[in-house]
């Protein structure tokens, strides 16, 4: 689905080249400065590499659309943009930008436990952790059925258990409706237990 060969970012990360996968889980990980969270970008060309080439589909991400190849490669980052209104609220929101039909509660509410967001719709996201804002942005994304769903440390603010049982639902879902899953986690043991394939960067900043 991506293949990144000779890739550089601002004079400071060289990537090794790398080839994700359709419909697998790839799992990312590697130390802090290694480029892990850049990379993600690069892969949805909301940045630019200084040099070399990505591939989506066998066509340079420069290509697309970048709007139109946003929505079917959707990053969700260690912090996400959220409407200071409710759950309710954000779906409708989000739904409203791209133009689809106002979703229903009963729609919603699947995708929250799925995401172990399972709170009432009228809670306001303005009232919540950054973990519990991540997971509500994690289920109105994954509820547009993208191409490519891209998590940047999902799991970072859960105890282990629980961040089992996300990614395992995540994995899941996925797999069932044909989503590619790439993911960044310090947890290199969550990574052996949930990854198709699995990435280690070593490069330092």
């Amino acid at each position: 689905m991506f293949s990144l060969s000779n890739v550089t970012f601002k004079n400071l990360i060289k990537y090794p080249n790398i080839n994700i996968a359709e419909n697998r889980a790839t799992f990312i990980c590697g130390k802090s400065g290694s480029g892990k969270s850049t990379l993600l970008k690069l892969f949805n060309a909301s940045i630019s590499p200084d040099t070399g080439e990505i591939l989506y589909h066998e066509k340079p991400v420069t290509d697309y659309d970048t709007i139109l190849l946003r929505r079917e490669v959707i990053l969700v980052s260690q912090s996400v943009f959220l409407f200071d209104l409710s759950i309710r609220e954000n779906f409708i929101e989000f739904y409203r930008y791209r133009e689809l039909p106002t979703p229903l509660d009963q729609s919603i509410s699947p995708f929250l436990r799925l995401c172990l967001a399972d709170f009432l719709l009228d809670t306001n996201c303005h009232d919540m952790s950054g973990g519990e804002r991540q997971r509500v942005f994690i289920a109105i994304c994954i509820s547009f059925l993208p191409k490519v769903l891209m998590l940047d440390e999902p799991t970072s603010a859960l105890d282990e258990d629980t961040a089992a049982s996300l990614m395992e639902n995540l994995k899941h879902y996925c797999h069932l409706h044909n989503i590619t899953l790439i993911v960044i986690t310090h947890d290199r043991l969550l990574a052996e237990k949930f990854a198709d394939d699995l990435i280690l960067l070593d490069s330092e900043v």
